[in-house]
């Protein structure tokens, strides 16, 4: 059974005959203790906060029956590792024309109806690209600058809390238009002229921080840390 924010992504999944709904990865409705399995694939590392990642980790624990197992991958910081770089990297310097998938190892086959932005022309936007990540729940506290560096597509990351921008494929094109927020209004001049543009946060993981994360539960123990094409990796089990 899958679960997913977007109401879009959960159409084709039943388009497709797979049960799949509409859920918060930090409030599953699923009874406690009822998997056997779990799998969270590129979803961690878009929570602005430790305290919400690591509420994301618990919460996935929590459906696990006692010996079920969770796998989970999020984008590590580090794309060149031991001296080989991420197939992330790699693809830096493929034709411009072609259709990207932004998303490394695993998580590149998840997201193939946008493509990300590789220029640097939005980044004197992302001075208000955040206006969403400051729910009433969260409890962030205000700060003198928000503002948060845009990524330059297929490069190294230089900062673990950054925005990837996308550019949704086709212009016009509805699905997938709810997964972040469009930055020229519907019925902007700029907004015939260019393809909506979206910025995705991401938080990237430095080596043994998902794993620590995951050690810090104590209903948990990690079978397994490892790295994968640009991702960190745990498996774990629930005691």
């Amino acid at each position: 059974i899958g679960c997913d924010r977007s109401k879009n992504l959960v159409d084709i999944c039943g388009e497709k005959n797979f049960q799949a709904f509409v859920g918060d990865a930090l409030s599953v409705p699923i009874r406690s203790g009822s998997c056997d399995a779990c799998i969270s694939i590129a979803v961690i590392h878009h929570f602005s906060t430790a305290e919400r990642r690591l509420a994301a980790i618990r919460e996935l624990v929590r459906l696990l029956r006692p010996g079920g197992t969770a796998l989970i991958y999020v984008w590590a910081m580090e794309q060149e590792y031991k001296n080989q770089k991420s197939k992330y990297l790699k693809e830096k310097h493929g034709s411009k024309d072609k259709e990207e998938e932004i998303n490394s190892g695993v998580g590149q086959r998840l997201l193939n109806d946008q493509k990300p932005d590789s220029s640097s022309q939005d980044s004197a936007c992302s001075d208000r690209l955040l206006d969403d990540s400051q729910g009433k729940d969260c409890g962030a506290k205000p700060v003198a600058d928000s503002r948060l560096p845009v990524h330059t597509n297929r490069t190294s990351f230089h900062s673990q809390d950054l925005l990837v921008p996308w550019h949704l494929k086709g212009g016009t094109k509805k699905r997938g238009e709810s997964v972040d927020t469009v930055l020229f209004p519907a019925a902007s001049k700029e907004s015939q002229e260019l393809s909506p543009v979206f910025h995705r946060y991401y938080h990237v993981f430095c080596e043994g921080e998902l794993e620590a994360a995951c050690r810090s539960l104590d209903c948990v123990r990690v079978q397994k840390n490892y790295y994968d094409q640009g991702n960190w990796c745990v498996v774990l089990e629930k005691l």
